[in-house]
């Protein structure tokens, strides 16, 4: 079953160059987001797993004496820069951010499901708890995005009424 842990091997490095672009992401919404302290907080608290959940693929990888892709990473940093940075043009920088991260959460949700799928098949069980462990992270952020989607919306529209600047981040 070569083929099965070849793939595994190029999907893990594919999930952290994801972790990357998420760390950057998340790192950008932070600097720029003001007014909403229960969303900042819990954006603050992601952050740390995700530079966690970026080091448990790593070891993953090490451990298979393999390594990351310098060029997925790089180029995953990058998007997230651009993402990032057009933020800042966005009146409503603080919803389009939470639309952002709430798809990107899904896309990980859907990552891990299959590394954990191929993980078993190659019977990398350790590789597989730690997708398990990443998972579970993605997924309690997940339902707190939408879990916090509407009081957002409603806390944007009514500084928008009164201070659209305030509003934004």
């Amino acid at each position: 079953m070569p083929e099965a842990r070849e793939w595994l091997m190029q999907w893990l490095r594919d999930a952290h160059a994801m972790e990357e672009q998420a760390e950057t992401m998340l790192a950008g919404q932070l600097i720029r987001l003001e007014n909403y302290p229960e969303l900042r907080q819990r954006i603050q608290q992601h952050l740390e797993e995700t530079k966690i959940q970026a080091s448990r693929l790593k070891t993953c990888l090490d451990r298979a004496g393999e390594g990351t892709s310098a060029m997925k990473d790089t180029g995953a940093k990058l998007m997230a820069f651009a993402q990032s940075v057009s933020g800042v043009f966005a009146g409503d920088e603080v919803m389009k951010g939470s639309l952002a991260s709430y798809t990107f959460e899904h896309m990980e949700i859907a990552s891990y499901t299959i590394l954990i799928a191929a993980a078993e098949a190659a019977g990398e069980t350790d590789i597989a708890r730690a997708c398990e462990e990443n998972l579970r992270e993605e997924v309690a952020m997940a339902d707190w995005l939408k879990k916090n989607l509407g009081p957002t919306t409603t806390m944007f529209l009514t500084r928008a009424e009164i201070d659209s600047d305030s509003a934004k981040r």
